[in-house]
């Protein structure tokens, strides 16, 4: 039924329990009720838990989102899993809390008599993260297995499904491997209960590039899952606000099968927890997505409530219905980035090397249990050009799943490995088993066969299938090894039809026909190369979307040791099989000659071997073989970083390019190197180290580096502050001793990966940390910072509720007379809250830091000489933010009040236009508008912060800006020499007369504002104020967007997303030169108050002239619906081009309308709500 009611409209979500539930002020006795009232745990902020404790207050809430037009509501139980509930001591109420919280959901749908209305069931991420290490000295660790997840969430699912939901909402997924065993837990239930509830999966993105906190796009996440069985939908919740989220749920719509949900926050919270969208700004932000038609669910997360819903549902009753797209079956699989497998994509190559049998060297690695130098097998091959990476561990003398395992573990901890899909190789389906638990992506799985016969072929199908993995199918069957072309495409059909009539989606499929050896001298083997590719084409042409693989060194196996006759052999085998439609093998690239390239004789003698030419192929071959000198076998080349030049630099430099990139080959040299120079191990630390880290915590925080990394990073810092050990320790023994640190996430909060990102880099630098976990209560924290002697004490926390217990735990310290600083950071902390909520609470310092390499270096300023100067700064710029605070906390003025507080510019400056009425500007000098744009702005939307031209100057950025300067000034000379984007504006210079605080023209209102609480002027402006009380006013409205699209388009198509950015980022500078240019033509010609000033590019830019052109949606003119009086005053629509959507967002989006003003006295300003 759900699916009917897709195909008609697109369907509203409810919004945050969490927000409601706060927005009741709950105490400790509410959570506990009665029947917890004995127990020894803090229960306050345990959500779930209300719904056996306060299912009154969870009804409420159910009904009010109801009533405000939603068509599902989300259950109390996102948290409702074993390992959440663990923090609490509830684990053994995980079913009953589920159970109810889905019956509550229930009833509230089936007695609200609102018709078609379903419930669906929360399944949240847990606190803890299958792919990623909480300890930087053990890669591999994980404080968390699959195993534990799924039997956690098989309990939570089995409640919420025996409570009534009518769907499964696994949401805010920041892992792909925890999802996977919510999915796979997901699985076996259904099939347990012998039903299949409609499944909709949501992740949460850690950045506005779309990766996951796990490492992975926001593409790898919706292709690893498109082929889960019941999935109803993919989408994005929580994350940021609507706007930040709309570019990546638009990529996702062009590759999602189903349906796409988007719940987002309202914004991201202020700096006291608040969520900055009210309703109307929040569907400005979702309102273009849906009439673009690129959303099928919407609904809202953090910080939205019924009155948002309200909305929403409003804006959805009018949207356009997405259409499902139809698949291409390319076959995708998925590292951290997705791989697509298509006709275009020629040919894949699947590294070889980090295969035991495939390499002496990594076999000996792995038995000798040295995983680490291991890895780097892995990273050369990569780094060759290895587009999938094949693991196998099959060897005797190797416990096959414990080593999959560990190794798969520390690959996921490397960024550059972890990017490419794994194939995960075993003839034991144990160490398959375990190595799908591994893997977060879409791997392969290699391999089943029919071998066991049809009931395990499919069971293992199936089990991949749920694990999100593709399938190699190796053609065995019951008989044995299909070695003629008869037998292979035999088996080939029959394993084909199995698999698809049972719903195994045949793009997964990857047949492997058996490379067999050939010219063994047995006339049987003769033709097995040829009937390989033989059966390459019967698959291509008669298993639809089926792919085609094989392991290329079984061909050769006559010629071992004959390194130059086997690599030709392989040359012309890929040769003839790619043509034939060979789409993946495993091979070693780096060992292959070009085909053109071989020798004649060679390639003449191997060619008859491959294609079976003759009878006296082999014997020729094996001849010629005799005839050639091997060469020295290949040796295995150590991986080597392709920037080895870094080398050259300081040893300074030397430690800050390793720390940035994570290389630990050269750390020991280099640190006592620098302890050489500069004499004292904590030079080495607080210089250089520190320099790296700090350029670690920058890259991390603008999104450019991801958590792997940044723990690479780290683990780079221990190796380097393990070698100064020693020294550190003399130093202690001469009385320089190591400061100790309290740290802990405060109670009511699990979150503690930013908690042991700091920790660590603390640690490295020296200091001797005591972690106490989360959910701590403030009288832990203060007593162990009072026991021990601690220098600091750092909080954390990461949902809003923390920030007040952040307030206990210091004002507890300040009541015990603790002196030492307090250090605060977390998502929902914020320098303004800290300022005003939480430093007067201590005599001490309180500080908030952004991230892990701030927070180092203000730390190690404050418990330096230099602490005291520090404080007083600090002290002073809390200061400053407190009072600019309470002076935005003035009570607002009523409009009487406020416009008694007026200002009254002289109406006498007020000037007559030379030219009145509108203006089309169809022609406009395009090099002039470029003249005028604003670079520094340009490169800021780059991340690249700096004055231009001086930018390019600076040591670290200049060089990027340079090369980005230069590349945009290509697409730029195109612009200009294509004519696109067509530059088009029209202006107006009309009468008005203010009335109030708005202005009216031509007999329409347009709507304009007042502040209610009064500026440093003490005045309460309006725009309205500078026509008072009447005059004339400009209207305009212009594009430089016009065409652009296409543009965009064709280096998408070219897989060029560099040059599509280039243009898009262009057209916004250029609608703003457009706005200048535009604003310097009505100032000197059309309106002439200025008809002197000269064109100069720097004067228009700091805008030292007469006049302003606020745009609407300015801050001194917030509403952005006065455009549709605008437009229609122009009639804009019509003579340039632009349109406006409901919301009142401009197509194309570089686009700008507003007013012009041109009294002397003119200024900028901001209204607020």
């Amino acid at each position: 039924m759900i699916k009917e009611l897709l195909s008609r409209k697109v369907v509203v979500l409810d919004g945050a329990l969490g927000t409601m539930i706060q927005s009741y002020g709950l105490s400790e006795a509410d959570f506990r009720g009665e029947r917890f009232a004995d127990r020894g745990v803090e229960l306050a902020g345990c959500n779930d838990l209300l719904a056996l404790t306060r299912p009154d207050l969870i009804t409420e809430i159910h009904r009010r989102y109801l009533d405000a037009g939603a068509d599902i509501i989300t259950t109390d139980s996102f948290n409702a899993n074993a390992v959440s509930l663990a923090d609490y001591g509830l684990e053994e109420y995980v079913y009953e809390i589920n159970l109810e919280a889905a019956r509550l959901a229930r009833r509230a749908v089936d007695e609200s008599g609102l018709g078609e209305r379903y419930v669906a069931g929360s399944v949240g991420p847990t606190g803890k993260a299958a792919s990623l290490s909480p300890d930087v000295e053990r890669p591999a660790f994980r404080n968390v297995t699959f195993e534990q997840l799924e039997r956690a969430y098989i309990t939570q699912i089995e409640g919420l499904t025996d409570g009534g939901c009518d769907i499964i909402l696994i949401e805010t997924v920041f892992d792909l491997l925890n999802a996977k065993a919510a999915v796979s837990a997901y699985d076996k239930v259904m099939r347990s209960r012998g039903a299949r509830l409609p499944l909709m999966l949501s992740a949460s993105v850690t950045d506005e590039a779309g990766r996951l906190l796990s490492g992975h796009t926001v593409e790898a996440f919706c292709h690893t899952f498109a082929h889960t069985e019941g999935l109803l939908s993919i989408g994005l919740n929580c994350s940021f606000g609507a706007e930040k989220m709309a570019p990546l749920l638009k990529r996702m719509s062009q590759i999602v099968p189903c349906a796409l949900s988007a719940h987002p926050n309202a914004g991201l919270p202020d700096g006291f927890g608040r969520y900055g969208h009210t309703p109307r700004i929040m569907c400005e932000c979702v309102g273009p997505l849906l009439a673009e038609g690129v959303l099928n669910i919407v609904g809202g997360c953090c910080g939205t409530t019924p009155e948002h819903i309200k909305e929403l549902c409003a804006l959805a009753g009018k949207a356009a219905v997405r259409p499902l797209p139809g698949s291409d079956h390319s076959t995708v699989i998925t590292g951290w980035e997705p791989l697509v497998i298509s006709p275009e994509i020629n040919f894949v190559n699947i590294g070889e090397r980090a295969n035991v049998a495939g390499s002496a060297k990594f076999a000996r690695l792995i038995r000798e249990g040295a995983f680490a130098d291991a890895v780097e097998v892995a990273r050369t091959q990569v780094d060759s050009g290895a587009q999938v990476l094949d693991i196998c561990m099959d060897d005797a003398m190797i416990d096959g799943p414990t080593a999959m395992r560990e190794f798969l573990l520390l690959l996921s901890s490397e960024p550059d490995i972890a990017r490419v899909p794994f194939m995960i190789d075993s003839s034991s389906w144990e160490t398959v088993t375990a190595g799908m638990k591994c893997v977060g992506g879409k791997p392969i799985v290699n391999s089943i066969s029919l071998k066991e016969g049809e009931e395990t072929f499919l069971e293992r199908a199936r089990q991949i299938r749920t694990m999100c993995c593709s399938a190699v199918v190796m053609l065995f069957d019951e008989q044995g090894q299909a070695d003629t072309y008869e037998r292979k495409t035999e088996v080939a059909r029959r394993a084909y039809d199995l698999l698809t009539s049972d719903g195994f989606p045949a793009e997964d499929i990857v047949f492997d026909p058996n490379v067999l050896t050939v010219a063994t001298g047995m006339a049987e083997h003769d033709r097995y190369a040829l009937d390989f590719i033989r059966c390459i084409r019967y698959i291509k042409e008669n298993l639809p979307y089926a792919r085609i693989s094989g392991g290329v060194s079984n061909l050769s196996f006559a010629f071992r040791g004959n390194n130059k006759v086997r690599e030709a052999m392989h040359s012309v085998f890929l040769y003839h099989a790619i043509r034939a439609g060979l789409d993946m093998a495993i091979v070693n690239a780096a060992q292959l000659p070009l085909y053109e390239e071989i020798d004649p004789e060679l390639l003449r003698a191997v060619e008859d071997v491959i294609l079976c030419r003759d009878e006296g192929a082999s014997e020729r071959l094996l001849e010629l073989a005799s005839r050639i000198k091997d060469q020295a076998e290949r040796k295995d080349k150590p991986a080597v970083h392709a920037e080895e030049t870094w080398r050259g630099g300081s040893v300074e430099e030397r430690l800050s390019y390793a720390l940035l990139h994570g290389i630990t080959a050269h750390i020991e040299e280099d640190v006592i190197e620098a302890l050489g120079k500069s004499g004292s191990p904590l030079a080495v630390i607080e210089g250089p180290m520190m320099d790296g880290m700090t350029s670690v915590g920058q890259l991390f925080g603008e999104g450019k580096m991801f958590l792997p990394q940044v723990v690479k990073s780290a683990r780079v810092m221990k190796a380097a502050v393990g070698y100064l050990e020693p020294y550190i320790k003399a130093d202690e023994r001469t009385g320089n001793t190591r400061s100790k640190v309290v740290i802990a996430t405060v109670k009511g909060d699990v979150h503690d990966i930013g908690k042991n990102i700091v920790s660590v880099v603390l640690s490295c630098n020296g200091y001797d940390i005591i972690d106490l976990g989360v959910m701590v209560p403030a009288e832990k924290i203060v007593d162990t910072a009072v026991e021990t002697g601690a220098s600091a004490v750092i909080l954390s926390g990461l949902i809003t509720p923390s920030l007040e217990e952040m307030g206990k735990v210091i004002r507890l310290a300040a009541e015990r007379g603790l002196n030492v600083p307090v250090m605060v950071g977390g998502a929902t902390t914020s320098y303004i809250h800290t300022a005003v909520r939480l430093a007067p609470l201590y005599d001490n310092c309180v500080v908030r830091t952004a991230d892990a390499s701030s927070c180092s270096a203000t730390l190690t300023e404050l418990l330096s000489e230099k602490g005291p100067d520090a404080v007083k700064r600090i002290r002073e710029e809390q200061q400053k933010l407190r009072d600019d605070y309470e002076a935005s906390k003035r009570p607002a003025l009523s409009p009487d009040e406020a416009r008694k507080l007026a200002p009254k510019p002289d109406a006498s400056l007020l000037s007559e236009p030379v030219v009145k009425g509108t203006i089309l500007y169809d022609d406009i000098p395009f090099g002039e508008v470029a003249k005028l744009i604003n670079w520094t702005t340009y490169f800021a939307a780059w991340q690249l912060k700096g004055r231009y031209p001086d930018i390019f100057d600076h040591p670290e950025k200049g060089e990027e800006a340079r090369r980005l300067y230069d590349d945009t000034m290509q697409v730029l000379g195109r612009m200009e020499l294509e004519g696109v984007p067509r530059l088009r504006a029209v202006s107006a210079i009309v009468p008005c007369r203010a009335v109030d605080d708005d202005i009216i023209v031509d007999g329409r209102r347009i709507v304009l504002g007042r502040q209610n609480r009064p500026g440093r002027e003490g005045f309460c402006r309006s725009l309205a104020d500078f026509v008072s009380p009447e005059g004339y006013v400009g209207l305009f409205a212009l594009s430089a967007g016009l065409g652009a699209e296409d543009m965009i388009a064709g280096y998408e198509a070219e897989g060029d997303d560099y040059r599509a950015m280039i243009t898009r980022l262009l057209c916004d500078r250029l609608a703003e030169a457009l706005a200048e240019w535009l604003h310097y033509e009505v100032r000197t010609h059309q309106w002439g108050y200025a008809p002197d000033e000269p064109f100069d590019a720097e004067t228009l830019l700091r805008g030292g002239y007469r006049g302003i052109r606020p745009a609407f949606g300015y801050p001194s003119c917030p509403d952005h619906t006065a455009k549709r009086v605008l437009f229609d005053l122009l009639d804009a629509e019509r003579l340039t081009g632009i349109t406006l959507t409901e919301s009142c967002m401009m197509n194309p989006p570089s686009s700008i309308s507003g007013l012009m003003f041109d009294h002397p006295e003119a200024c900028y300003f901001e209204i607020k709500d």
